[in-house]
């Protein structure tokens, strides 16, 4: 019964984000549809992570010690995120739900890295917690 209220609650906070995510994406009707929308939210995500990561690179171009511990967390970090949603989404193995839960996982793990590397590519000069 837990399982299907948290499942029940999952489906909201995905289907309210596809609204928000592409027009195409405004009702879908079939497992097909909800698939391919969660799979576009999550690239979208995925797009706005890549555009953070190069825009940290940029910052720390002239610290290379900095700049390689940046590039071993980000690889870090998607094998966590990978492994992560596979667990996530495991409770509906071999479903038709499995791809949403999992891009659902992917989508919010996305834009929380993503936020994170924005704090760090626009720290304030004095912060102590800044990476330069």
């Amino acid at each position: 019964m837990r399982l299907l209220l948290r499942w029940a609650g999952m489906g909201i906070s995905i289907f309210s984000g596809l609204v928000s995510a592409n027009e195409e994406c405004v009702s879908p009707e079939t497992q097909a549809e909800m698939t391919q929308c969660s799979a576009k939210m999550y690239q979208a995500a995925d797009d706005a992570l890549n555009e953070a990561y190069q825009a940290l690179i940029e910052r720390l171009d002239s610290n290379a010690l900095s700049l390689e511990k940046l590039r071993v967390a980000q690889r870090k970090w998607i094998d966590f995120r990978d492994a992560e949603c596979a667990f996530e989404s495991s409770a509906v193995e071999g479903g038709s739900a499995q791809p949403i839960v999992r891009n659902s996982c992917l989508e919010a793990l996305t834009k929380a890295r993503t936020q994170s590397l924005q704090e760090h590519a626009s720290c304030e000069e004095g912060d102590l917690s800044c990476v330069r």
